[in-house]
């Protein structure tokens, strides 16, 4: 009689088929992109909803002033929260609950202590920073009405996207959408109060949408918060209590997150340099930028869910000790990356004058036709930036972070760059050259990606990052 082959006792499960994958992929993502689209209509609704008071066109300047400054003190905490989704998936993979339930203790702390440092030194660095940006007069009064109370509730602000980061590494995303619906019909609703001063609420204007956004941001974390604590996501419980820090867990935070936060640096750098160059072009191709930079969050919102889904299954993956399942995770989710953003830049490609007509400008005229070249190109450079947002997922979910930033500043500060320059000055494409290299710099941060993959560096498993 033969003797049956029996598996190692702690060898990985089968991995599942690809088409499983693909489906768990999707089902995890669609919540996330969901998370993200009502985020961006968050903003949207201020802006409208400011745009009808007396003081509309200083208002939203100085709104525009105030979110550059809340994005751009975002970079540390979206650091915290790449390094806390890689570590809690990776823990959730290995069944380490109580390793799940320890990074999420020392993650919230810092994330409100990360939050109290901004509170109080970004309303004393409040004017100086906005005059710094360009802010003055009316503008300026009106960005300090917006910024200051969005400064104040950084701690809830914070610990609403961590927590809902980390529902995200243990496979919920539904959820942290669900209460994240309720929070943005509840800004509508403070916003409908207090801006216009409807059913006897004062008109506070700016300081009205500002309140409207903290309000849904203190109830996001007191709803997940009560949810998560009676156990609503199987293997994360949270408990409302603040932990003495760790430096074992903030170095180890550090060193995953801190690449991720210097790759948004890198993005930004980039996007920066854009605009110098077209403002010594023409001022209108600035003006035709910033239209394209609100097509653009909007056009790239379901690639970033899809990446932040990848990021959470590849490190529940690896912390399984499976990484043949991570790479089927990658392969499905560069399929669906690409799929979907390039059914995306459809529209941006043929109805172009159509989009253009919805922010009130004429596609004939020098603005237009600035606005419908970047559009077109940025249309064009979507599929490649569909594999590379899904590289992106697949090193941050793996804890590979280096890599990314790696990926990242080569080709954004030694090709994109000096291509733009090169393409729109010295080879006389002005402003369309300028764009040109974005998407040759997409296409090559791809390729590279899928080099730095084959090498196989990102793929430690166990149940530590």
């Amino acid at each position: 009689m033969g003797c049956a082959m029996r598996p190692p006792v702690n060898a990985p499960p089968p991995a599942a088929p690809s088409g499983a994958v693909l489906r768990q992929l999707a089902s995890l993502a669609w919540p996330v992109v969901g998370i993200n689209v009502l985020t961006v209509l968050s903003l949207a609704v201020d802006t409208a909803m400011v745009g009808h008071t007396p003081l509309a066109e200083a208002a939203l300047t100085g709104m525009g002033f105030a979110t550059q400054v809340v994005f751009l003190l975002m970079v540390a905490m979206m650091g915290v929260t790449v390094g806390s989704v890689a570590f809690v998936a990776r823990a959730h993979g290995a069944g380490d609950r109580s390793r799940v339930d320890e990074v999420v203790a020392q993650s919230a702390t810092l994330a409100v202590l990360l939050g109290v440092s901004v509170a109080v030194l970004g309303n004393l660095l409040a004017t100086p920073g906005l005059r710094l940006l360009g802010a003055h007069g009316d503008d300026l009064e009106q960005g300090l009405r917006y910024l200051r109370p969005l400064l104040l509730g950084s701690p809830f602000y914070y610990l609403g996207i961590l927590l809902t980061a980390v529902c995200r590494g243990v496979g919920n995303t539904r959820l942290p959408f669900l209460v994240s619906a309720v929070a943005n019909a509840l800004n509508v609703v403070v916003n409908y109060a207090l801006i216009m001063g409807h059913w006897g609420a004062p008109a506070l204007g700016t300081l009205g949408a500002a309140i409207g956004t903290v309000i849904s941001q203190v109830f996001t974390v007191i709803a997940l918060t009560a949810l998560l604590s009676r156990g609503a996501v199987p293997g994360l419980r949270v408990r409302p209590r603040l932990v003495v820090p760790r430096w074992a867990h903030v170095r180890d935070l550090l060193r995953v997150g801190a690449p991720a936060a210097a790759d948004l640096v890198v993005v930004n750098a980039g996007l920066l340099s854009i605009i110098g160059m077209l403002g010594r072009i023409d001022p209108l191709a600035v003006a035709a930028h910033g239209v394209g930079l609100r097509v653009q969050s909007l056009a790239f919102v379901p690639g970033i869910g899809i990446s932040q889904a990848i990021g959470a299954m590849v490190g529940q993956a690896l912390g399984a000790r499976d990484p043949e399942r991570a790479r089927q995770v990658l392969r499905a989710g560069v399929g669906l990356c690409v799929g979907v953003m390039g059914l995306i830049a459809v529209p941006l490609l043929v109805a172009g004058p159509s989009l253009v007509g919805l922010f009130d400008v004429d596609p004939q005229g020098a603005l237009g036709r600035y606005a419908l070249q970047w559009m077109r190109l940025l249309g064009w450079s979507m599929p490649a930036m569909g594999v590379y947002v899904a590289f992106i997922g697949l090193f941050q979910g793996s804890g590979a972070t280096r890599l990314s930033l790696s990926i990242n500043a080569l080709i954004t500060l030694v090709f994109q760059i000096p291509l733009s320059w090169a393409l729109g000055f010295p080879f006389g494409l002005g402003a369309f050259g300028v764009w040109l290299a974005l998407p040759l710099g997409h296409a090559a941060k791809g390729l590279l990606a899928i080099w730095v993959y084959r090498q196989g560096g990102w793929a430690r498993v166990g149940g530590r990052v």
